[in-house]
C-alpha cells in the first residue's frame, strides 16, 4: 500500500485541525460486500504491537496484518470532484468506494 502526496497533506490537515498534530491514521477493514471490500479510517495516537506503520511525508498510517493483505497494491489518495470529496482507495481488485463497476450497493 502506498499513500499519495494529496492524501498525506489532507490527512495531516485534518489531524492537525483536530489537534491530534502527532497522531495517524487507522485503516481498517470495515465490511464486505458484493462489490468487495469496504475500508474504514480513524485517528489514532499510536501504533498497535501487530501493526505495520507506511509512512508519507510525515503521516503515519496504521494496518493490521489483514487489512494490509487486503490493500497489496492499492494506493491511498484523495479525491475532490463533483461528487463531493473524500479519501479513496485506486488500484487493485474494485471494491466499494474505489472505482469498481457493476455494484448496486454502492452505485458503483
Amino acid at each position: 500500500m502506498t499513500i499519495t502526496d494529496k492524501a498525506a497533506e489532507k490527512a495531516l490537515a485534518i489531524l492537525s485541525g483536530e489537534g491530534k498534530p502527532n497522531w495517524g491514521l487507522r485503516i481498517f477493514v470495515a465490511g464486505e460486500g458484493c462489490c468487495g471490500l469496504s475500508y474504514g479510517l480513524d485517528m489514532q495516537e499510536k501504533e498497535l504491537p501487530d501493526d505495520e506503520v507506511v509512512e508519507k511525508n510525515g503521516l503515519k498510517v496504521f494496518v493490521d496484518k489483514y487489512t494490509m493483505t487486503t490493500l497489496a497494491g492499492r494506493e491511498l489518495d484523495y479525491y475532490v470532484g463533483e461528487e463531493g470529496e473524500g479519501f479513496v482507495f485506486t488500484g487493485g481488485a474494485p471494491a466499494c468506494g474505489t472505482g469498481g463497476s457493476g455494484c448496486s450497493s454502492c452505485g458503483e
